[in-house]
C-alpha cells in the first residue's frame, strides 16, 4: 500500500430517516435505504453507481476479488506487487501511469490497498475529470501487462521490499502478525502467510509468474468498479461500456469454500525484540468469517471487554493490577476465517504471566456478570453516530458499496448488516463468548526486550522468524528508464487520445459564521446539514509554549486527567454519559495548545456540550488516575527510544531548537520530568493558564449558529477570564552549514532520515506559496522530483516527502523518509542533489503541473466534515479570509517560474541543513563523510 492515511472501512449507508436514540427508551428500529444502481457488462464487470451532489467531486474505485489468499505458497505477496504494479504504466497512459495523470487532474492521490481477499485502486477527483478516471481504471485492466518487463519488475520489488522493511523489520513488535498468523492456521492455509509476503518469494518472483498472475486473476469478471458522487448516470453508463466492454472475460473463478480453523493444542512461543522496550503478549483464537452471524456478538464482546473504565479487562489489567495502560482486543474477520486478538503492551519489566493471569480474572468477571442492556445499547449508540461519519466521503461509500458486492454478494446487504447489529443480546454476546473464548485454545506470543526472556510466558518456544542481514550491493541494480517493446493490444478506437475534461466545476466554500462572546471565547461555525452529525473542538492556546523545561509534560498530563472524571462524575460514569448519547470526546496537548475536541449527533449537541463544560470547568483531580497516567506516559517514552521514528522526530527538534528553547523537548516530556511532576503542577498550569480569552471554538455540522451559541452558555458565563501572556520565543535561524549527525540503531534494517531547518511560520506571506513551490520538490507525492529519483528510479525507498509546516509560533522545512540500510549515503547524496538542482532545473512543465493539481484540487477542498474543520482552524488560527481558497486560487494562477525559482533561492537551503540520520552505525556512519560537510556527528554511543 502507498504511503497514506488509514480510511475508516466501517459501515457507509446513506440513511433517509433519522435514526433512532439506542438508549434505555425503546424507540423504532430505523430504516435504510442505499442510493445505487448495479449493472453487470457482458464481460462480467460488476458496476455499482451512487449519486451524492453535496460536493462537485466523483470518486472512483476499481476492486478485484483477489488478496494474498488467491496466492501459491513459495510465490506470496503478489497481490501486494501487483497493487504496485498497475500505477506505473498502461499502453496509454504510459510512463508514470496513474500517478501521473493524477497531479495534473487534481485527484486526491491515486492509490491502492491489499487485504487477505481484495486488492482496490481507488482516488477522488473534480467532477470534470470522470471520464478521464473510467479511461485510465480500463487502461489499467485491459492495457497493462504488457508493460511490465524485467527492470519494471526489478525496481517496484526493491520498493515493496522498503516497504516490507519499514512496516516490520524496522518496528516493535513487527513480526508478531506472522508469527500468529503461521501458528493460527495449518500450513497451506491461505491466512497463513502474511499479505505483504516474505522477501525471498518477492526476490524469486519471475516476469513470466507476475504475468500468470496478472491473466488469472485481473479480468473483469472477477472485478467490481464503484463510481459515487456528483455523476449524471446515465453519461457514466456510457463511459463505462466504451472504455471497458471490450476486454475480454476470463476464466470462470469458482469461490473459495470457507475455511475456518480449529487449534487442537494452546500454543505459546517469544521472541526477543531488537526494537522493542516494554514486553507484549498477545493472544488469539479462531473466530468467525466476515458477516458471520455471530460476527455481530463477537464485535460487542470485544468492545465491552476491553475499551472504557467500566471494561472487565481494563478494571483488572488497568486499575487493580496496573500491569498496562492499554488493552486491545479486536475480530478481524476475512472472507474464509476470522480471528480474535488480544494484545497487551506491559509495563517495563511487567511479567507476561502476570498479564496472563489478569486476563483470567477479566473473563471470570465477566462470566458472572454479563453484559447489561445498559451497556449493550451504550456500544450500539457509538455505532449510530459511526454510521453517521461515513457518510462524510464519497470515497467511503463506494467502498462499502464495493465491499458488500463482493463479500456478501449484494450491495444491498447493507440494510440486513444493520439489522443485525441492531438485533444483538445479552445472551447473544455471553454465547458468543462460551463458542469461541472460553477454555478453548489459543496462539499466545511473547515479543519481550532483548535480554528480557524471563519476562516470556512459561512454557513457551522461541518463534521462527527470519531476519534480513545488512549487506552492502546485495540488491539487484536495474535501469528504470528503459522503455518496453512489445505489441500494443488491439480496440475498437484509439485509447491513447486522453478523453476530454468535462465543464469545470465552480468551487464552493462554505458560508463561515462567526460570534465573539462576553467572556473573550471567539466562535467559528459552518452549518452543513448533509448528515445529522456535529464535529467540534474548542483549542485553548498554550500547551508546551507555557511550561517549565524542568516540567516538561504538565499540559500533555492534564490534557490527559481531563476525561478521567469530573467534579460529579467518576471516570466510568463520564464514560458511560459520553457514550449513552453516541458522543466521543478527547482531549489532548499539542506544542501551541490544549484542545477538547470531538463527534455527536446533532440532537446530543446540547448534552454533549453540558459534558464538555463539566470536563473543562470541573476538574475531578483524581490522584489514581493521575498516577497510572504518569506510569502510562513513562511507558509510552520508554516505548519510543526504541523506535527510529520516534528517535528521529524527538533528535531532529533537539537539533533544531536548541537548548534554550521549549520547542526542542517532545510536549510528553522525558522519564525524569514525568517523575517529577505532581498533581499540584496541573491544577498550578490550569489555574494560571487555560483561559476564555486564549479559547477558539469550531463547530461543523447539522447546527445553527444560535444552537451552538445557547449551547456554550454555562462555559461562557461560568469561566473565569484573565490575561495571559504567551512568551517570545527565541527563534532559530538557518544553520550556518550543513552538518551530518548520526544516531545509531545496532542492526537497524532502514535509516530513518529527517533533514531540514528552521522556516516560515503559518502567518507568513510566502507560507501557502512556499508549499505550493513544493510540490514538485516532495509535496506531490509520486508528481514530485523525491519520489521519482528515489523509489521510482532507484528502488532506495518506499516513500519520501518534503514539506512546510507551521503554525502561529513556529516553522520547518523537512525532508523525511526511510532509506534501504545498505544505500544510505548513496541516497542522502541524491538528495543533495535534487535539492541543489531544484532551483537551476524548474520550468514551465513543473509550473504548468503544480497548476493543474492545485487549482483543480481544489473542487475537494472542503467535501468532509474534518475538512471544513480545518478551514475554521486556518482563520481562527492564523488570520486567514473567510474565502481564503479562492485567493490562494488566484494567487497560483498568477505564479511564474520566475516566482518559483525566487520562493525556491529563499527557502531551499541544501548547505545550511540539520542531515539526521537514526540507522546502523556501524555499517553507514563513516561513508556519510563523503557528502562534504565534515565528520558526522555521532548523537549517541562512542
Amino acid at each position: 500500500m502507498k504511503p497514506i492515511k488509514s480510511l475508516c472501512l466501517s459501515l457507509f449507508v446513506l440513511i433517509t430517516l433519522s435514526a433512532c436514540k439506542q438508549n434505555n427508551t425503546k424507540e423504532t428500529s430505523p430504516e435504510f435505504k442505499v442510493d445505487f444502481e448495479k449493472f453487470t457488462l457482458d464481460n462480467g464487470l460488476q458496476v455499482i453507481l451512487h449519486v451524492d451532489r453535496s460536493d462537485p467531486v466523483a470518486a472512483v474505485a476499481l476492486t478485484a476479488h483477489v488478496g494474498s489468499a488467491r496466492e501459491k505458497e513459495g510465490r506470496t505477496g503478489f497481490a501486494h506487487l501487483f497493487e504496485h504494479l498497475l500505477f506505473l504504466e498502461s499502453e496509454n497512459l504510459g510512463k508514470g501511469g496513474l500517478d501521473q495523470m493524477s497531479a495534473r487532474i487534481g485527484g486526491s492521490g491515486a492509490n491502492g490497498s491489499t487485504s487477505r481477499d481484495r486488492t482496490n485502486y481507488f482516488q477522488t477527483v473534480p467532477k470534470d475529470a470522470l471520464e478521464k478516471m473510467i479511461w485510465a481504471e480500463a487502461d489499467k485492466l485491459g492495457w497493462f501487462i504488457n508493460t511490465v518487463t524485467e527492470p519494471v519488475l526489478a525496481k517496484e520489488k526493491e520498493v515493496v521490499k522498503n516497504e516490507k522493511r519499514q512496516r516490520v523489520d524496522n518496528q516493535p513488535y513487527g513480526h508478531n502478525s506472522a508469527v500468529i498468523n503461521s501458528n493460527l492456521y495449518p500450513e497451506g492455509h491461505p491466512y497463513s502467510w502474511e499479505v505483504i509476503g516474505s522477501l525471498e518469494d518477492l526476490q524469486n518472483a519471475t516476469l513470466e509468474d507476475v504475468k500468470e498472475f496478472f491473466r488469472r486473476w485481473y479480468v473483469p469478471n472477477n472485478v467490481t468498479l464503484t463510481i459515487a458522487g456528483d455523476i449524471d448516470v446515465e453519461q457514466t453508463k456510457a463511459w463505462v461500456k466504451k472504455y471497458f466492454d471490450e476486454i475480454p472475460r476470463g476464466e470462470d473463478i469458482p469461490a473459495l469454500e470457507k475455511q475456518p480453523v480449529t487449534l487442537k493444542s494452546t500454543k505459546r512461543l517469544f521472541y526477543e525484540d531488537n526494537f522493542a522496550r516494554a514486553p507484549r503478549l498477545t493472544m488469539a483464537w479462531p473466530g468467525v468469517p466476515q458477516y458471520h452471524k455471530d460476527s455481530y456478538a463477537l464485535s460487542v464482546l470485544t468492545n465491552y471487554l476491553s475499551n472504557g473504565k467500566k471494561a472487565p479487562l481494563n478494571k483488572v489489567l488497568i486499575d487493580d493490577e496496573k500491569l498496562t495502560d492499554n488493552v486491545v482486543f479486536y475480530q478481524n474477520n476475512s472472507e474464509l476465517a476470522g480471528q480474535l486478538m488480544l494484545s497487551v503492551t506491559a509495563f517495563d519489566q511487567a511479567d507476561l504471566n502476570a498479564v496472563a493471569s489478569a486476563i483470567k480474572d477479566g473473563f471470570k468477571d465477566f462470566e458472572l456478570n454479563g453484559i447489561s442492556e445498559d451497556d449493550l445499547n451504550r456500544i450500539k449508540a457509538g455505532q449510530e453516530t459511526d454510521f453517521y461519519q461515513g457518510l462524510s466521503s464519497v470515497l467511503g461509500k463506494g467502498f462499502q458499496l464495493a465491499q458488500y458486492e463482493i463479500f456478501a454478494g449484494d450491495p444491498d446487504f447493507i440494510n440486513q448488516d444493520v439489522k443485525n447489529i441492531l438485533a444483538v443480546t445479552p445472551k447473544d454476546v455471553m454465547r458468543v463468548y462460551n463458542t469461541y473464548i472460553k477454555n478453548k485454545n489459543f496462539v499466545a506470543t511473547s515479543f519481550v526486550p532483548k535480554g528480557q526472556k524471563n519476562l516470556v510466558l512459561d512454557n513457551s518456544q522461541l518463534a521462527d522468524i527470519k531476519e534480513e542481514n545488512i549487506i552492502e550491493g546485495a540488491e539487484d541494480t536495474f535501469d528504470p528508464s528503459v522503455a518496453a517493446t512489445y505489441e500494443k493490444t488491439p480496440s475498437r478506437f484509439d485509447r491513447s487520445i486522453e478523453p476530454p475534461y468535462g465543464s469545470s466545476p465552480e468551487l464552493n466554500i462554505p458560508k463561515v459564521w462567526k460570534k465573539e462572546l462576553d467572556s473573550g471565547i471567539s466562535v467559528y461555525g459552518i452549518e452543513n446539514s448533509e448528515v445529522p452529525l456535529v464535529q467540534f473542538e474548542i483549542q485553548i492556546t498554550g500547551g508546551l509554549l507555557l511550561e517549565n523545561k524542568d516540567k516538561v509534560g504538565v499540559s500533555n498530563l492534564l490534557a490527559d486527567l481531563m476525561t478521567k472524571g469530573t467534579k460529579n462524575k467518576t471516570t466510568e460514569e463520564l464514560q458511560n454519559a459520553i457514550e449513552s448519547i453516541g458522543a466521543s470526546i478527547y482531549t489532548y496537548a499539542t506544542e501551541d495548545n490544549i484542545t477538547i475536541a470531538g463527534t455527536t449527533l446533532s440532537k446530543h449537541f446540547d448534552k454533549t456540550m453540558d459534558l464538555v463544560t463539566e470536563i473543562l470547568l470541573e476538574p475531578r483531580w483524581d490522584e489514581t488516575e493521575f498516577e497510572l497516567l504518569k506510569q502510562s506516559t513513562i511507558s509510552s517514552i520508554q516505548r519510543s527510544k526504541a523506535n527510529p521514528n520516534s528517535i528521529a522526530s524527538d533528535e531532529f527538534s533537539k537539533l533544531l531548537y536548541g537548548d534554550h528553547n521549549i520547542l526542542a523537548y517532545n510536549n510528553r516530556g522525558t522519564e525524569a520530568s514525568v517523575h517529577s511532576i505532581d498533581i499540584f503542577d496541573l491544577k498550578d498550569y490550569y489555574n494560571k493558564n487555560l483561559s476564555p480569552q486564549l479559547t477558539n471554538v469550531h463547530v461543523v455540522g447539522a447546527i445553527s449558529e444560535t444552537e451552538v451559541v445557547n449551547a456554550l452558555d454555562n462555559i461562557n458565563t461560568q469561566w473565569e477570564s484573565k490575561a495571559i501572556e504567551i512568551p517570545e520565543l527565541p527563534m532559530p535561524l538557518y544553520p550556518e552549514q550543513s552538518t551530518v549527525y548520526f544516531y545509531d540503531v545496532p542492526g537497524a534494517k532502514q535509516s530513518v532520515i529527517r533533514f531540514g531547518y528552521p522556516s516560515l511560520k503559518a502567518t507568513h506571506n510566502d507560507y501557502y506559496l512556499a508549499n505550493v513551490m513544493n510540490y514538485r520538490l516532495g509535496g506531490g507525492s509520486f508528481a514530485s522530483q523525491l519520489t521519482q529519483q528515489l523509489r521510482e528510479g532507484k528502488g532506495y525507498t518506499y516513500g519520501i516527502r518534503s514539506g512546510f509546516s507551521g503554525s502561529e509560533y513556529i516553522g520547518e522545512f523537512t525532508i523525511s523518509s526511510g532509506i534501504r540500510t545498505n544505500v544510505t549515503y548513496e541516497a542522502t547524496d541524491l538528495i543533495k542533489q535534487i535539492l541543489e538542482d531544484y532551483g537551476k532545473n524548474y520550468n514551465e512543465e513543473d509550473l504548468d503541473i503544480t497548476k493543474g493539481y492545485t487549482i483543480k484540487s481544489t473542487a475537494r477542498a472542503f467535501e468532509t466534515l474534518g475538512a471544513k474543520l480545518n478551514m475554521l482552524s486556518n482563520i481562527s488560527n492564523y488570520g486567514y479570509a473567510d474565502d481564503y481558497a479562492k485567493a490562494q486560487e488566484n494567487m497560483v494562477k498568477a505564479l511564474t517560474v520566475d516566482d518559483v525559482k525566487m520562493l525556491i533561492e529563499k527557502y531551499i537551503k541544501p548547505n545550511q541543513m540539520v542531515y539526521l540520520i537514526v540507522g546502523d552505525a556501524a555499517t553507514q556512519l563513516n561513508k556519510l563523510e563523503a557528502l562534504g560537510f565534515g565528520k558526522p556527528v555521532l548523537l549517541n554511543g562512542n
